[in-house]
């Protein structure tokens, strides 16, 4: 006789194992403090990287035409502008990083507990069955 739960709860742990399996448990195995620091540290270093190679590559582009009659004055305007807006780039992607990592941890964990959870149910079942089997 088959049963149509267990066959649910199969079906749903399996679909879970290939889709969300490997990355859930890796994310849970971290505190959702550290997670979220730790993702957050490497967003702001590829943010900055990322950055340092738009002003270059700006400065490569128009480098000429922004030195042409260049006085300390404009050079520390410019400068000025450049780490402003760096910075605000980074407090604004340092505060969205740190929170959408900790939602995704929060979303993992309640992910692997419901696998468990069903996971405790499929053992029941089967024990169940041995036993009406003896």
């Amino acid at each position: 006789m088959v049963d149509k739960r267990k066959i649910r709860l199969m079906t749903r742990t399996a679909i879970y194992e290939k889709e969300y399996g490997e990355e859930d448990v890796r994310i849970c195995s971290y505190y959702r403090k550290d997670y979220s620091s730790l993702n957050t540290w490497i967003t702001l270093i590829w943010i900055t990287v990322g950055y340092a190679l738009a002003a270059g590559l700006v400065f490569l582009c128009g480098g000429e035409t922004l030195l042409e009659g260049i006085t300390i004055l404009r050079l520390l305007i410019l400068l000025a502008v450049a780490v402003g807006g760096y910075l605000v780039l980074l407090i604004l992607y340092g505060v969205g990083a740190g929170s959408f990592y900790k939602e995704k941890h929060k979303r993992a964990k309640q992910r692997v507990k419901r696998y468990m959870r069903d996971l405790a149910r499929l053992e029941k079942m089967n024990q169940k069955k041995e036993i009406n089997r003896s």
